[in-house]
């Protein structure tokens, strides 16, 4: 009788969960406006049937190119036409529709070569370029913030970016790093430990006042624990000659460091703030231990940064699952006084993975929430020029082929757009991957993960070798126009 008991509650159970999936799956397509991603457990089984008539598509887009977004109003796709030219030749020319007639339409650059600046007067890179010129009497280090997605995380892309500027201008080390992420292990540039720690996340969280990381960190108890320690993945970042913590509130918190296994050690105690401080030492550092007393309900911490006091530093603020719109949530006291301790020169944004979805053509809504974004980042950072990235290839498996999904180079458009309203400048990932289908061709190579949508870092050194080569490109621009007077 039990086990006749347990069966019908297994039974029961696999009903439940079936009647749930089923439910979510007549989800509706948009919630508060926002469209979402319906759960469809026969997915790889099920013809995708494309709610988009191609001579539609065509005419829209010849008529949008200069627009802010693709608005294609769907409907059923006629049986007619896919009896007669087939599912997969109507996806293939969809793709194609889109991919060409953006190109040529728009005159921009398809391949990532270059900087596409579309400041008033072509200065959209001006503060950056005069503080690289400027490096040896600033008496700073030149700051990049690079922001992004899981598409950088574990310091993908940004470490090569990042060595490739430091041997070219200059500098050391790895610059911030939060006391903890979902990453840390992953990280090869840095060997990192915390213990002890409550992690708020902007993702999640309102409540708190978020900087460019969008993490704090609380200590649990009466103490808490991080360690951080060089590796010798790049030579520029092996020996750091400087260690900073951020911290945003403090009261009564006592931190211990020690450098090198304890070679130097101190106790000292942190200046009380209710805005973003920082406490450095300089020295040269492999290893860092911090150990905090008495912090609990003190002390809301940022991170560490290890790096050089002059040259190029470059910070890694990745956050996964982000789209970049809640960049318009960063508080501007706190972000001014962070910026007041690392002056930033430049700041790129990399997103569009998160957002990008079979179902949407239009990205419209998107383009106006990065505007948003793009305002408060230059509200809260006003020594900075940005930099916006497109969102870059990524593949779905169409009749048992991987393809560029046509909603990236949807997005890819609304990205362009919203440089272009903005005035700022743009630099098309996608077309530096090698445009269509690119991402299957990463993959082959070994280059990118078999999700096909992240890298590896094999595919991020050769992104940040072409980011590096097109700022080079606009650099010499620059310095043209400074000798002839300009």
């Amino acid at each position: 009788m039990e086990e006749e008991n347990k069966l019908r509650r297994v039974l029961a159970l696999m009903i439940c969960v079936l009647a749930m999936c089923i439910a979510m799956f007549y989800l509706p397509d948009k919630v508060f406006d926002y469209p979402i991603k319906k759960v469809d457990l026969l997915s790889d089984l099920r013809a995708n049937v494309q709610e988009l008539t191609l001579d539609s598509l065509r005419r829209q887009l010849e008529l949008q190119a200069h627009a802010d977004s693709l608005e294609v109003d769907s409907v059923a796709l006629r049986d007619s036409i896919r009896k007669e030219i087939g599912l997969d030749s109507v996806m293939l020319a969809l793709r194609d529709s889109l991919y060409r007639v953006i190109a040529f339409v728009e005159g921009a650059d398809s391949t990532g070569s270059h900087i596409e600046d579309y400041s008033l007067g072509h200065i959209g890179l001006q503060k950056f370029f005069a503080a690289l010129g400027a490096r040896d009497t600033l008496e700073r280090p030149v700051y990049v913030a690079f922001l992004g997605d899981s598409f950088i995380e574990g310091d993908i892309l940004v470490a090569d970016f990042r060595s490739a500027m430091q041997q070219a201008f200059g500098g050391g080390g790895i610059g911030f790093v939060p006391i903890t992420s979902v990453a840390a292990q992953y990280r090869p540039t840095v060997k990192q430990s915390a213990e002890g720690w409550k992690t708020w996340s902007m993702m999640t969280d309102h409540s708190q006042a978020y900087t460019l990381s969008g993490l704090l960190f609380e200590p649990e108890g009466d103490s808490a624990r991080v360690t951080l320690r060089t590796t010798e993945r790049y030579p520029e970042s092996e020996t750091v000659s400087s260690f900073k913590f951020y911290y945003q509130r403090n009261k009564e918190t006592e931190m211990r460091w020690s450098a090198d296994g304890g070679i130097s050690s101190e106790m000292v105690m942190l200046p009380p703030t209710d805005s973003v401080s920082c406490y450095a030492r300089q020295g040269n550092f492999q290893e860092i231990d911090l150990q905090f007393t008495r912090a609990k309900e003190n002390l809301l911490a940022l991170g560490v940064a290890l790096e050089s006091d002059t040259g190029v530093i470059v910070d890694n603020y990745s956050l996964r699952g982000s789209s970049g719109s809640i960049l318009h949530r960063l508080d501007s006291v706190q972000s001014r006084a962070l910026n007041a301790q690392r002056p930033y020169d430049l700041v790129i944004l990399q997103y569009g993975l998160n957002v990008a979805s079979d179902s949407v053509l239009s990205y419209g809504w998107y383009g106006r929430q990065m505007e948003e974004s793009i305002k408060q980042v230059r509200r809260c950072f006003p020594t900075a020029d940005v930099l916006l990235l497109s969102v870059s290839d990524r593949s779905r498996q169409i009749g048992g082929k991987f393809e560029t999904m046509p909603a990236v180079l949807a997005l890819l458009h609304a990205q362009r757009q919203t440089a272009r309203r903005m005035g700022i400048p743009f630099w098309n990932l996608f077309g530096a991957m090698g445009g269509e289908n690119s991402m299957v061709k990463f993959v082959e190579k070994n280059w990118a993960s078999k999700d096909y949508t992240h890298l590896g870092f094999p595919g991020g050194k050769a992104l940040a070798d072409s980011l590096f080569n097109a700022l080079m490109r606009e650099k010499t621009f620059y310095d043209e126009a400074a000798q002839a007077g300009y």
